[in-house]
């Protein structure tokens, strides 16, 4: 091979291991690029200054069902705690009198039925002798209008007996509204009055029931956020199960506290009358907040994945607060109170 020969064929490798280390580089720098896209600035940012309290679920309404007859209760159809739906009957009251005025209405009006069929033959009759001109027309008169007396009195008696009717229906008690039991002030076989309370019902719209330190007054203010924890009150870890919200913060402080009401799914579950941690925002602060999709755990312990300026990574064990609630509105942040500081970036475990 001459000289010039061996000269082109040593560019022409050298062309081809340029080509070949220009495209490693390229396909190296892919997920590093990739990479980058999955990385997270740490930086302080404004979350809710969480306090932990105790709410008591409460009723918005409690209606009573009340008798509208007067009597006995012969049957109780309901027990404490029960859920009941608009119009079901939770009781049956009876008055005997009421029976035995039936019985006698019932005999009256046989009795008059056979008066005012006697009646209408008679006059059916007159009326026939009076087309052929054998009757009397004060006879006829007459006829006519004890045909019409004995008519209106057996529906008079019709009349009474459906009243009577009525009262006897009304001695059903019906629930007034779709809820749950709280108490049942009578028994089987009590004797009830009209508009006496049978049962009270609280209605399907339940409330938490705050009761805060007076110097929470200038904090709180209808809309502000609320974490509702389980029925275990904490039993796991403080893990928050439930958001809600303030609906209302009565105006007039009450033994040195500020009464609040908070709306929050999930409490139709709840006893009328039991307490339920909640986390309430008692004003703002400034702290480190990261999504919880860059933590990790390992071998028990909390940790971040920290990118160095040279692009390589290391693990760190984090200190992990609350749930952030962020200004911004962030959803699933988490505190952190120790081992990140701000200018850290975080990658993507």
């Amino acid at each position: 091979m001459t000289k010039s020969a061996r000269t082109i064929h040593l560019l022409s490798t050298s062309r081809h291991a340029i080509a070949g280390a220009l495209s490693a580089l390229i396909l190296a720098g892919a997920p590093a690029m990739a990479a980058a896209a999955d990385t997270f600035l740490v930086e302080e940012r404004g979350v809710d200054d969480l306090k932990a309290v105790f709410g008591t679920v409460r009723s918005t309404d409690e209606i009573y069902a009340r008798v509208r007859t007067g009597g006995t209760v012969a049957s109780l159809a309901i027990t404490k705690g029960a859920e009941v739906k608009m119009g079901d009957v939770l009781a049956t009251v009876t008055d005997q009198k009421l029976a035995l005025r039936m019985r006698a209405l019932d005999a009256q009006i046989v009795g008059l039925k056979s008066r005012a069929e006697t009646a209408r033959a008679e006059r059916q009759r007159q009326e026939q002798l009076a087309e052929k001109g054998y009757a009397a027309g004060a006879k006829l008169d007459e006829a006519r209008a004890q045909s019409e007396v004995a008519a209106n009195a057996l529906k008079s008696a019709e009349a009474e007996r459906q009243v009577i009717t009525q009262q006897v229906q009304e001695g059903d008690v019906l629930a007034p509204a779709n809820g749950r039991v709280l108490a049942i002030p009578v028994t089987a076989g009590s004797v009830v009055m009209p508009g006496e309370a049978i049962a009270k019902i609280a209605a399907n719209a339940y409330v938490l029931r705050l009761e805060l330190p007076e110097r929470h007054a200038r904090f709180i203010k209808t809309g502000d956020p609320v974490v509702v924890a389980g029925r275990e009150m904490s039993a796991s870890g403080d893990a928050p199960v439930g958001k809600g919200i303030i609906s209302l913060v009565y105006p007039e402080l009450q033994d040195g506290r500020v009464i609040a009401d908070a709306q929050a799914d999930g409490l139709g579950k709840y006893f009328v009358g039991e307490r339920v941690l909640v986390w309430i925002s008692g004003g703002k602060r400034q702290t480190i907040a990261v999504p919880r999709a860059y933590l990790f755990k390992h071998f028990g312990l909390d940790y971040a994945r920290l990118q160095g300026k040279d692009g390589k990574t290391v693990d760190t064990v984090v200190q992990l607060g609350q749930p952030a609630q962020l200004e911004e509105g962030g959803s699933d942040f988490v505190e952190v109170l120790g081992g990140l500081r701000a200018g850290d970036r975080l990658v993507k475990p």
